[in-house]
């Protein structure tokens, strides 16, 4: 495949995200020190400590009070919905590439992101993909939680799945023989999935990643600010985008959900299968 030039990818940027940041369309933030990308709210001792504080979801009164949405607001699912999902709940830790997606910090300390920005970045990014060839968009899904999300999502708008552990050279090395060539390339995690984004900012392709609120912008030009690690909230965000995404190449009505509903996006997991990982 011959190497996208930067110029090149930001030209299949959406106008959307260009107009945003009113001069590059990317989002990374390289120039910020090291040192100063991560504020956490309060001492954590590592990942894994703070992931599983993190509630799969919330009732419907803490729902009400983490966030209005105006009568007149229409989202793509009911608040309470994406709410109880527990999309908008980040970690403990922020980074400055994240501070404009939250929304305020809850009193045990965990970050809490605008679910009507994740709404308007899914529908953003629908228009994005739906611009490909369906087998020239690649998904990569290291966390067991994302496998079936991305799936599902594979499967019903015909992207190119690549779950588990990326394998290297599955983009840049022209003589491995299972070697993929997309044009666009989605991430459920740039952290998670960081041999993916490298590769893909290698060889010069757009990268879109779901990102919480301990995430960085390096090497991603367009993000989904959402729950990333959340069993119910992958499954959301994932049906979300495949709704949008096929309504945008109108393989369905404007008004119309895809045949499988959001349970089957969800992971089925075993106690078993997390240990494993």
């Amino acid at each position: 495949m011959n190497r996208m030039s930067e110029d090149q990818v930001k030209e299949n940027l959406p106008e959307e995200i260009i107009e945003e940041t009113g001069e590059e369309p990317t989002e990374s933030v390289d120039n910020v020190p090291q040192e100063e990308r991560i504020e956490p709210a309060e001492d954590v001792s590592h990942e894994e400590s703070i992931e599983s504080d993190i509630p799969e979801s919330i009732d419907e009164e803490d729902a009400d009070e983490v966030q209005e949405t105006p009568p007149e607001e229409t989202l793509l699912l009911p608040r309470d919905t994406l709410l109880s999902a527990g999309i908008h709940i980040g970690t403990r830790m922020k980074t400055l590439d994240m501070e404009p997606f939250i929304y305020r910090v809850r009193p045990d300390g965990l970050f809490v992101l605008d679910v009507k920005k994740t709404d308007d970045r899914i529908r953003t990014i629908a228009k994005f993909l739906s611009r490909y060839e369906h087998a020239k968009v690649a998904v990569a899904a290291t966390r067991l939680y994302a496998h079936e999300p991305v799936k599902m999502f594979c499967k019903l708008t015909g992207a190119t799945p690549i779950i588990g552990r990326f394998i290297p050279g599955q983009l840049s090395n022209p003589q491995y023989q299972n070697r993929i060539d997309p044009e666009v390339i989605v991430v459920s995690d740039p952290r998670a999935d960081a041999q993916a984004v490298k590769e893909a900012s290698d060889v010069g392709i757009p990268i879109v990643a779901l990102c919480s609120t301990d995430n960085e912008f390096a090497g991603v030009d367009i993000v989904i600010p959402t729950n990333n690690k959340g069993r119910r909230a992958l499954a959301v965000i994932f049906w979300l985008l495949t709704r949008q995404v096929l309504r945008e190449r109108g393989e369905i009505g404007p008004d119309k959900d895809p045949s499988v509903g959001i349970e089957e996006f969800e992971a089925k997991v075993t106690r078993d299968d997390e240990e494993d990982t």
